[in-house]
């Protein structure tokens, strides 16, 4: 018998601009670190509603998105299997909670980011911190 069909999962990542840096959470399950706000995108679900779902769930903020970043799909991001990441950018108000799988929540400065961040999260930030610089958006990630 043939082996199963196996599909990549879909997933959302947020960088959430509030006063004085960018949210990230402190995850609760493994991998443990710090992360963008994000997860899975339910069956059924528009990948924009998801990144704002994941936001709300989360961190408790109601994120306004902004733009589209780009689309993360190294088989390798994600140690737990092969997920592709839509990432956008998004604006909210307000002081980040740690909710859901969310350990805690933290406003960073981008000179101020956390050592380690988990999946392939510096590189979307290293984008992000390109994209402010020039509007332009990683081609292939």
């Amino acid at each position: 018998m043939p082996a199963p069909y196996r599909l990549p999962a879909s997933s959302v990542d947020v960088v959430v601009e509030v006063a004085g840096g960018v949210v990230l959470v402190e995850r609760a399950h493994e991998p443990l670190g710090w992360a963008l706000p994000g997860g899975f995108v339910d069956y059924d679900e528009v990948v924009a509603d998801a990144a704002v779902r994941e936001v709300r769930e989360e961190t408790g903020l109601s994120v306004a998105l902004t733009a589209l970043l780009g689309v993360y799909s190294d088989p390798t991001r994600d140690p737990r299997k092969h997920t592709i990441s839509t990432v956008f950018v998004g604006r909210a108000e307000g002081t980040p909670v740690g909710a859901d799988d969310a350990r805690t929540a933290r406003v960073f400065s981008l000179d101020a980011l956390p050592p380690a961040l988990c999946f392939d999260h510096a590189r979307i930030l290293a984008d992000y911190r390109e994209f402010l610089r020039s509007g332009a958006r990683p081609v292939r990630r």
